[in-house]
């Protein structure tokens, strides 16, 4: 293992050899092509050309120098723990309190996800950004423990107003809670009665709080107290198989909403 790790060592050292070592995978490249890329000197260069090619990861074929079949195998590692390593740090924050038992998805599959986190001056910016993408969505879908005051109210205005199929799985939980307050609950049921929204609810727990508009797939992440510390949301097409899957499941065993099942 030690060989490995100290190769791993040699590349972590200089950003320089792991720019020059993915260029020359990508295609063949002469001295003056690295130099113009890199913004290396020539004598940096020749150092990490030749120890490349002391390791046979580059071959060198006239005037241009070409990646060898374990030189493109080593980059392409590199290029993947960057990519690891990248959406580590993004997740960093916000990891002890993902559902990641619930995910049914590499977690790679984040590396190009937002991740909204609540600050000083905008406590509210993870649930904003969803509700942003709830009122510019044409069709949404949810699944949820959870449906607060302000995703209830843009959804109900959306759906009242033409612009929006509305679809969603709920927990009982959060029908209950809900149904406490007058207002909130004549709200859900305004929503539920039009032609353009449909509910459903889950007598089980969902663990889950995530909601697909049109295209992307958001996610709230909570902590044991309910308190909302991440949004993250992805187009990435593995994801989005997943929620709609995910969705399906919930939906098909799912009850209709029915208001007097919750109304003394």
């Amino acid at each position: 293992m030690e060989a490995p790790l100290e190769e791993i060592e040699f590349l972590a050292r200089s950003t320089n050899r792991v720019e020059v070592l993915q260029l020359l995978a990508s295609a063949p490249r002469t001295r003056r092509d690295l130099a113009a890329a890199t913004g290396a000197s020539q004598a940096t260069l020749g150092r990490i050309l030749e120890d490349f090619a002391e390791r046979s990861w580059v071959a060198r074929e006239g005037s241009e120098y070409v990646a060898t079949a374990t030189g493109e195998l080593v980059a392409d590692g590199v290029e993947e723990l960057v990519s690891v390593l990248e959406t580590e740090a993004k997740l960093r924050d916000v990891v002890a309190f993902l559902p990641t038992a619930e995910l049914g998805f590499d977690l790679r599959r984040l590396a190009d996800a937002t991740v909204t986190v609540p600050s000083r001056t905008r406590p509210s910016a993870p649930l904003q950004r969803v509700l942003d993408a709830m009122e510019g969505a044409t069709t949404l879908r949810a699944f949820s423990h959870t449906l607060n005051e302000q995703s209830l109210a843009t959804a109900r205005d959306q759906v009242a107003e033409g612009r929006q199929r509305f679809e969603a799985v709920l927990s009982t939980d959060a029908i209950e809670a809900l149904a406490g307050d007058d207002a909130l609950w004549k709200q859900l049921r305004t929503l539920a009665e039009n032609d353009d929204a449909e509910i459903r609810v889950r007598r089980e727990p969902l663990p889950l709080a995530v909601t697909v508009a049109d295209g992307t797939v958001y996610l709230l992440v909570r902590d044991e107290g309910g308190i909302l510390r991440a949004s993250l949301h992805t187009d990435d097409p593995a994801v989005r198989e997943w929620a709609d899957e995910t969705f399906s499941g919930y939906w098909e065993a799912a009850d209709p909403f029915d208001p007097t099942a919750f109304e003394e």
